[in-house]
């Protein structure tokens, strides 16, 4: 079984030397969903989308091509970014509103990006696996998040 708590830890010190250096947001957003993407098991997508206006709009991902737009409140990443919480969808069948851009999509984790009290994106992580996604994997993305968000300028 793998050891989450590990996993992150060692996330956490490859972002924090990737990000060495570089303050620009978006491109910390794109090496961070490139680490995220090559480093954990069983993902489809992971990417970011940002705040403009009341939409959510497509960042910097690795995965097939993403829905563009996501109104703020639909779906779970406009769920998580309406709320300002973390969202975990063991089945995304199951979330009333799913968005489905990728068909093959079963489990997803969205935390936001909060700064000052808003919330600039969100870091989106979904996978062809049920269940894919607990509290370890919550925990050590928002941990990842703060690491990002106090190397950008934001």
């Amino acid at each position: 079984m793998i050891d989450k708590t590990s996993v992150y830890a060692q996330l956490r010190r490859d972002l924090t030397a990737v990000f060495e250096g570089e303050r620009d947001l978006i491109a910390n957003m794109a090496n961070c969903s490139a680490l995220l993407f090559q480093s954990l098991p069983d993902l489809n997508w992971a990417g970011f989308y940002r705040t403009i206006g009341s939409d959510l709009v497509l960042g910097p991902f690795q995965g097939r091509p993403a829905c563009v737009r996501i109104g703020l409140g639909r779906g779970v990443c406009g769920a998580a970014a309406a709320n300002k919480k973390t969202v975990l969808v063991p089945d995304v069948h199951e979330f009333p509103g799913h968005i489905a851009c990728d068909a093959a999509s079963k489990s997803e984790v969205v935390i936001p990006l909060i700064d000052r009290g808003r919330v600039i994106a969100v870091l989106d992580l979904d996978s062809p696996i049920l269940n894919r996604f607990d509290q370890a994997d919550a925990d050590g993305l928002e941990t990842l998040v703060a690491v990002l968000l106090e190397s950008s300028d934001l």
